[in-house]
């Protein structure tokens, strides 16, 4: 199921988000248009390689563009394709304005950078031999979906299950949506290996926790965990 919109409109830019967005886009933008060899590169020198992060093995000289640990940052904002990047920018959209909305934009990019970093490292710890890079956004973004649950899992999402040739949409709760999202990356993660598919499932899972937990330091005083759909976040 693909989530559409949430009952919450915005009243404001979540100009965070929307950064966000734009920032992943751009640079997605400039990885299909720029020579495939050198989207490569930059995927082995700004991706997130277990091994190489942990010190079990060590990039080219010409791949080294940052310290390893800096590429738990730049990876987040390399994709592996132009259906990974829509996933992630969908739903980052579709629940991060109301976060960011109840944290306030300076501690809504910490918590969205934190729960990045955090899920990178659950990733590296999963398969700490791994060589193969880790991009994408999908950690973060798990963060800011594990936080929504937490503060609006009443708040009612509208989505689109595609049933054959018609899709059908539908509102769902969001604590319903959220945590069948979260039990498939869960179950996928302990099935299936890192790598398979290319998908990180633990990394998924691993940043989901992180909102969680949070979430809780991270909010604005005064916003309250499990919000009545009545009572949308005020404005900063």
């Amino acid at each position: 199921m693909f989530p559409i919109r949430d009952e919450y409109p915005a009243t404001r830019l979540p100009l965070v988000t929307a950064v966000l967005v734009v920032a992943c886009a751009l640079v997605f933008l400039w990885q299909v248009t720029v020579d495939a060899a050198v989207a490569a590169r930059a995927a082995f020198a700004l991706g997130m390689i277990p091994a190489v992060l942990l010190g079990h093995a060590v990039l080219a000289p010409e791949l080294v563009l940052v310290p390893p640990w800096m590429t738990l940052v730049t990876s987040m904002f390399l994709h592996g394709g132009v259906l990974h990047l829509l996933g992630n920018l969908l739903f980052l959209w579709v629940f991060g304005n109301n976060v960011e909305a109840a944290m306030g934009r300076g501690r809504f990019l910490v918590f969205y950078v934190a729960c990045g970093v955090i899920a990178a490292l659950a990733h590296a710890g999963s398969d700490p031999l791994s060589e193969v890079p880790m991009v994408g956004a999908s950690g973060a973004v798990s963060g800011v979906l594990g936080a929504y649950l937490l503060l609006f899992p009443r708040s009612r999402v509208l989505v689109v299950v595609p049933l054959v040739f018609l899709p059908w949409t539908l509102y769902l709760p969001a604590a319903a949506v959220l945590g069948f999202w979260f039990l498939v990356q869960l179950i996928a993660g302990i099935l299936a290996n890192e790598d398979v598919g290319g998908i990180a499932w633990v990394a998924h899972a691993g940043g989901f926790v992180a909102g969680l937990l949070l979430v809780a330091f991270f909010r604005r005083r005064g916003v309250p965990l499990w919000s009545r759909p009545d009572h949308p976040p005020p404005d900063d």
